[in-house]
C-alpha cells in the first residue's frame, strides 16, 4: 500500500485547475498534481538536473495551468 501526504494549494487555484481538468483524463487535482510532479522528477532523474531552459519551460507550463503567477 502507498503512503499518501497532503499537499496545499489556494482555493482559486484549485477551483482553475478543476476548470482545466474537464475534458480530460484527469479525474482531480490529486491526479494532475500527481502526473505534474511524477514528470518533472522523472525528467531531472534522467538528465542528472535540468537546464535552465528546462527549468524555465515547466514553470510556464505550471504557470498556463495557474499553478504559479
Amino acid at each position: 500500500m502507498t503512503d499518501y501526504t497532503t499537499v496545499s494549494i489556494p482555493k482559486d487555484l484549485a477551483e482553475r485547475v478543476d476548470e482545466t481538468l474537464e475534458g480530460t483524463s484527469f479525474s482531480s487535482t490529486s491526479d494532475l498534481v500527481r502526473f505534474l510532479l511524477r514528470s518533472i522528477v522523472i525528467q531531472h532523474q534522467k538528465q542528472g538536473s535540468l537546464s535552465e531552459a528546462q527549468f524555465e519551460e515547466i514553470t510556464e507550463q505550471l504557470r498556463d495551468l495557474g499553478y504559479l503567477e
